[in-house]
């Protein structure tokens, strides 16, 4: 400005980024929710998981190991899942409803989670237990069983094992 020349005072200023709503494939998490509950079928889990904003279907499968390879400590996710309890005297089948949040998943992402999960409790609405896991190590099908033992009521067993 010593020279006469007037500088024009620039001022970058980036969008604000608002949130993303979460969406829901509703239909195929439907689909996949009710496969898990049929007695029709061998499917014994389901997992959901992030493709940008929307919730998908991300597998379907019979093996608890497979399951638990379904979860990273960068993701979030969730989890529906079959389990046969009982005792010799009877057999049923009992549901968890899993949120995973892994251990490398930031703040602001964690936070999502509970407005996340309230969407998709809409189609995933039956379960006996509602579990939350972030490590490998609470992904155990003992665990697992113990929630629903819990949550279950009394067994009323006469101590003989059917292997």
């Amino acid at each position: 400005m010593s020279d006469g020349i007037e500088v024009e005072q620039i001022v970058e200023s980036k969008p604000k980024r608002m949130p993303v709503a979460t969406s829901l494939d509703k239909d195929a998490i439907r689909e996949a929710y009710e496969d898990v509950r049929s007695d029709l079928t061998d499917t014994e889990w389901a997992v959901f998981k992030f493709d940008g904003a929307q919730i998908i279907v991300h597998g379907r499968g019979q093996c608890f190991e497979q399951f638990r390879e379904q979860f990273g400590d960068s993701e979030r996710a969730f989890g529906y899942i079959r389990i046969q309890m009982g005792d010799e005297m009877s057999k049923r089948k009992k549901f968890i409803f899993l949120t995973w949040i892994g251990q490398e998943v930031g703040v602001i992402q964690r936070a999502k989670m509970s407005t996340d999960k309230a969407l998709i409790k809409d189609v995933l609405n039956n379960f006996a237990v509602e579990l939350q896991a972030g490590v490998e190590a609470e992904l155990d099908i003992e665990l697992f069983r113990e929630a629903l033992n819990r949550a279950g009521g009394a067994n009323y067993g006469t101590g003989i094992r059917d292997n």
